[in-house]
């Protein structure tokens, strides 16, 4: 993410839609939850304790909106019932290893669909609420 995303949107043969997602990374606040990494740019503070208290702690503050990425991350916010919504991101490419994004979970996850949307490289994005 941080390779890539701060100078993103000046990338030749960039699209409108990487430069509007480039921008609205870099200008968003963000939180990097780690226990190996000590130092963090473009925006970001480091969080070294509980992920699920902080992002619990996070939630209840007036910031708006906030994105959970890494799998890892993810799982825990999951387990937690902290996930309001999925954005689901699915490139037309096949993968045969690495991380699986949704890991086991105690209960069943119900959602209902909130958008579609098809991008013409074949990407297909699929947003999602979580029925409570």
């Amino acid at each position: 993410m941080s390779s890539h995303w701060p100078t993103a949107d000046q990338q030749p043969g960039a699209t409108p839609a990487q430069i509007e997602y480039a921008r609205r990374w870099r200008d968003m606040p963000k939180v990097v939850f780690s226990s190996t990494t000590s130092a963090v740019d473009w925006n970001t503070r480091l969080v070294t304790g509980d992920a699920v208290t902080e992002i619990t702690r996070l939630k209840t503050e007036d910031g708006g909106p906030m994105d959970v990425g890494g799998a890892t991350l993810a799982a825990v916010a999951m387990r937690a019932g902290l996930i309001d919504e999925y954005a689901i991101v699915t490139h037309p490419v096949l993968v045969g290893g690495g991380t699986p994004f949704f890991a086991a979970l105690d209960n069943w996850v119900n959602l209902s669909l909130v958008e579609t949307r098809t991008f013409p490289d074949g990407v297909l994005l699929t947003r999602y609420e979580t029925r409570r």
